[in-house]
């Protein structure tokens, strides 16, 4: 094929209201792809749906086009690649992520190639290869078609290198000055391996991390006053997240920073100090749930007493939290959901999200609930913790949805965003307005699906009596 000089970058939008609506940041796969790929001499351009609609005409006359996807902007992102191909047919179009990574068949129905695993090394491989005409057969993580037969190369045989990987170039993201926070890794993957969680299986088990003098250097670059470490756990190695943060504090470089945690950072308190002093402005930890068996069915090595000796000692050191929490294991009950909102009120939690247990490909939860026939659609768009895809166990799909409605209500109310603004908490009382705001337009947009549900959980119901 012709020389590959304009390649286009897509992030498909997200399918539904959620209370990060606000926050206009991009996910880094496709800065960092950008930043490689625009280092080898290619024009690249990225388009966040978030942030910018999609100029197709622009589209269609790159030489070839990337998508990356999860698995609720999976949808989006199969109709985005059948309109490329549909007009020109001759467009490479790839598709990476972790949803395609488990299922490639089904995404290799709307694209050419996907990769699968880590992008970073294999797609520029790919490029070249089709660059100069040579097979793409020996390209380690590649799945493609020949003929209609589905081919899938053996996957990459080591995990990307995080120093070899460029800074990424933010400017390559079109209309990139809407973006409210920037991300920055300085990790990947996991030591912990939590049922529920798709981490482990894409990134792998062994815990990754940057040389921190890069990680500074990026930090030195940005020129925005908040950023988001990127990483699934920030704090997994507590030695290597203080040396990063003693060199910001040496380099002047404080501004407010959010990262995902675990609960065992609560006791290492020469960390909270650093974190405290580098202007840690929120941190968001996967509580899971307040249900002893459930944290144990999640393998989340934690219990409730560590949980909430957590949180008090998180708002000691003046960190604010946002809690998330997940609903509908087999351990559940509707109760669990009441008690839940009224711990996460006692303790204080600044901000939460009450989610719906996702089965995500590639997981645990996935192969068992899917096993046992338990859910009822793979309309990937519901797969955003917002809407219940499986029967639970101790509840009715209706009535795992309605509770957990109910639950963030409670918590998002007026009431509390009001006292919160007397206390003199402005960016609490803030963001539990703006959930208040966004579930009452979500209630409202969702009338029909809780109606259908509620018809669906009945039938559900007869059909387990006879």
């Amino acid at each position: 094929m012709k020389s590959i000089k304009k390649i286009i970058l897509i992030e498909p939008k997200s399918p539904d209201r959620h209370i990060f609506g606000q926050a206009c940041m991009p996910r880094l796969g496709l800065p960092i792809l950008g930043t490689i790929l625009k280092e080898k001499g290619h024009e690249v351009r990225i388009y966040c749906q978030d942030i910018k609609k999609i100029n197709y005409s622009d589209v269609f006359s790159a030489d070839l086009v990337g998508i990356s996807t999860t698995t609720s902007t999976a949808p989006e992102g199969y109709l985005i690649a059948d309109k490329i191909k549909a007009h020109h047919s001759k467009i490479p179009v790839v598709i990476g992520g972790a949803h395609a990574t488990f299922l490639p068949e089904e995404a290799l129905s709307h694209c050419d190639y996907v990769i699968r695993g880590e992008g970073e090394y294999v797609f520029p491989e790919l490029i070249e290869a089709l660059e100069n005409h040579c097979t793409v057969r020996n390209i380690k993580g590649l799945s493609y078609t020949e003929g209609t037969v589905p081919v899938h190369n053996p996957g990459y045989p080591k995990p990307v290198s995080l120093d070899s990987l460029p800074i990424p170039d933010f400017s390559l993201i079109l209309e990139r000055e809407k973006m409210t926070v920037t991300p920055i890794s300085t990790s990947r993957g996991c030591p912990f391996h939590c049922s529920f969680c798709s981490v482990t299986p894409m990134f792998g088990k062994k815990y990754r991390f940057r040389n921190t003098d890069l990680v500074i250097e990026e930090i030195k670059r940005d020129k925005k006053k908040r950023i988001f470490f990127y990483d699934d756990n920030f704090t997994a190695n507590k030695t290597r997240s203080k040396v990063l943060l003693e060199k910001m504090l040496e380099n002047n470089l404080c501004p407010e920073w959010m990262a995902q945690m675990r609960v065992d950072v609560a006791k290492d308190k020469d960390l909270l100090k650093l974190m405290q002093r580098t202007n840690c402005f929120i941190v968001q930890i996967g509580f899971e749930s307040i249900n002893p068996l459930t944290l144990k069915s999640y393998n989340k090595g934690q219990t409730v007493e560590e949980i909430e000796e957590s949180i008090m000692i998180l708002h000691q050191y003046k960190i604010k939290i946002h809690g998330m929490f997940m609903f509908g294991s087999d351990d559940d009950e509707i109760e669990t959901l009441k008690q839940t909102v009224k711990f996460a009120k006692r303790l204080k939690l600044d901000t939460i999200q009450f989610l719906t247990l996702v089965p995500f490909c590639g997981t645990k939860v996935y192969s068992d609930l899917d096993a046992a026939g338990r859910i009822f659609t793979k309309n990937w768009v519901l797969y955003d913790g917002h809407h219940v895809v499986f029967e639970p166990k101790k509840m009715s799909p209706f009535e795992l949805q309605i509770e957990t409605f109910k639950a963030m209500k409670k918590f998002y109310s007026l009431w509390r965003c009001l006292k919160s603004f007397w206390k003199g908490k402005s960016f609490t009382a803030m963001a539990r307005y703006w959930g208040n705001r966004t579930l009452k337009k979500w209630g409202k947009d969702h009338k029909l699906l809780f109606d259908q549900l509620k018809l669906f959980s009945h039938k559900l119901k007869i059909n387990r009596k006879v």
